[in-house]
């Protein structure tokens, strides 16, 4: 399948996202999309499944013009895309997910899951998929989920697979196996759109890249060896781009958060975090590297007061905080980015001013007694907004409303916008893009300098290394290695994330 986009135009009301774009998608290809955090990216490619019908221009499938009444036009046509965010139903299995929509039936139209399986089976072997057709969703980890995704599409016989920033929630071995599926998908002749904002990954996979800001080309490249990651970087956000963290001397003051011999239990009573001890001082950034699952997330949760503490203590600023509620902590000066922004740092419904104060509402500053001073939220959101560059058309829009970058620079607004001592920051800039992140770089490197204690934990090693005065890295619920940020050496960082240090 060969696809032309010819001068698509998408407005909504007076905002145009997407302006005159010509694109070229061939078959056996990948194209890389790349772009910052609202720059039309997604916007695009749902014209080109149906999702929206454009204003302007036309697509053209092997030479012929087509309209899509709907998404299920453009599935029909041979187009499918992953989406960032999973749909999926946790408590179906695989094969009932896959066949959701298009069921398979035998005798007086009873739905046939031996079939349905045995075509999950089939996509299975054909791309090298590996999933198991009967598991349950909500058991599998996010990187099977999104095979489910691929499955989905293929099974749909999709000629072109679209994929909307697809390593976001994946770690790097994921994405390791994840490319390797798009070399298979490739290589058996399908055209593949690869959407992202990570420089150094489109240079990996795609074949020709192209580069939109704000809704524009601007910027192609025939082969990725012919751009450099710094060229595209600034053709993303039409600026010169540094990925050097600028910084003070290290110079820590006295410790600020104590963490001694803490243990937390998951749900089932197995341990994800064993006896960790660990220090935060102010004027430093801890850095905690890991492969995802190895505990960091319930260490974050017990710190902040989200989860029970099954055994040791929490001190900070000399104060035992180990059964202090998240609002006492949160009063006594921690700030929390949150890892999932979607389940635990937003409300999706809920306008952006509304959910720029969901942790401080009942503060002095915002509201006296029962009663919400609404101007001066508004105000204050206002102002967050521009300050970290929240792509939005106003403050009263819906948080769903925008991109998942620009909601996650909303949390790192809100929280970072706030007087704090001590920031807790769980995968700050998953889903930003280069510009974005040197920005955030640039504020916790600021907390810090301004005294402040960091805690980051990232499944980015290269976030780990530019941001970090110690590091430390867990592995099956320990700490079990620590560095000196100055000195630390990937490698090395990397064998103690496999438990091999």
């Amino acid at each position: 399948m060969e696809i032309e986009l010819r001068r698509i135009t998408k407005r909504f009301g007076h905002f145009a996202a997407v302006k005159d774009v010509g694109l070229h998608i061939r078959p056996g290809e990948v194209l890389g999309l790349l772009g910052e955090n609202g720059a039309g990216k997604s916007t695009l490619m749902n014209v080109l499944c149906g999702l929206y019908a454009p204003t302007s221009g036309e697509i053209v499938i092997d030479g012929r013009p087509v309209t899509f009444a709907g998404p299920g036009e453009a599935i029909n046509a041979g187009i499918g895309m992953v989406h960032q965010h999973f749909m999926l139903i946790p408590v179906f299995t695989v094969a009932e997910n896959v066949v959701l929509g298009v069921e398979p039936t035998g005798r007086i139209d009873h739905l046939d899951l031996a079939r349905a399986r045995g075509q999950v089976r089939k996509i299975n072997d054909a791309y090298g998929l590996e999933v198991d057709p009967d598991a349950l969703i909500e058991t599998l980890p996010v990187g099977v989920q999104q095979r489910v995704e691929i499955i989905k599409v293929l099974f749909r016989s999709a000629d072109l697979v679209i994929f909307d920033e697809p390593t976001a929630v994946l770690t790097p071995q994921e994405v390791v196996e994840f490319f390797e599926i798009v070399k298979s998908l490739r290589d058996s002749g399908k055209a593949i759109v690869f959407i992202t904002h990570k420089l150094g990954e489109i240079r990996q996979i795609a074949d020709r890249i192209a580069v939109l800001r704000r809704g524009e080309i601007v910027g192609q490249a025939e082969h990725p060896d012919a751009v450099s990651e710094a060229e595209l970087a600034e053709m993303m956000v039409g600026r010169p781009v540094s990925f050097d963290v600028d910084k003070k001397p290290y110079q820590p003051g006295p410790p600020m958060l104590a963490v001694k011999n803490l243990t937390v239990l998951r749900g089932n009573d197995e341990i994800a975090v064993d006896n960790v001890s660990l220090i935060v001082h102010s004027a430093e950034i801890v850095g905690i590297a890991g492969v995802q699952g190895n505990g960091q997330s319930a260490l974050v949760e017990a710190l902040t007061g989200l989860t029970h503490v099954s055994g040791g203590s929490v001190t900070f600023n000399g104060q035992d905080i180990t059964q202090a509620s998240t609002r006492e902590r949160h009063r006594l000066g921690f700030a929390h980015i949150p890892e999932d922004r979607q389940r635990t740092g937003l409300i999706p419904a809920f306008t952006i001013a509304e959910n720029m104060v969901l942790d401080s509402y009942y503060d002095d500053r915002f509201s006296k007694g029962p009663n919400m001073l609404w101007d001066v939220v508004n105000t204050a959101a206002a102002h967050a907004v521009v300050d970290f560059d929240v792509r939005t058309s106003s403050v009263f829009d819906a948080v769903d409303t925008l991109s998942g970058g620009n909601q996650q620079k909303l949390i790192a607004a809100r929280e970072m916008s706030r007087d704090t001592d001590l920031l807790i920051a769980s995968q700050p800039t998953r889903g930003l893009d280069v510009g974005s992140i040197e920005y955030i770089h640039s504020r916790i490197a600021q907390a810090r300098d301004e005294g402040d204690g960091v805690l980051i934990v990232s499944s980015e090693l290269d976030e780990i290394l530019a941001l970090s005065d110690r590091i430390l890295v867990m592995f099956k619920g320990r700490i079990v290695a620590e560095f000196d940020g100055a000195t630390a050496d990937k490698g090395t960082i990397g064998l103690a994330m496999a438990g091999r240090y």
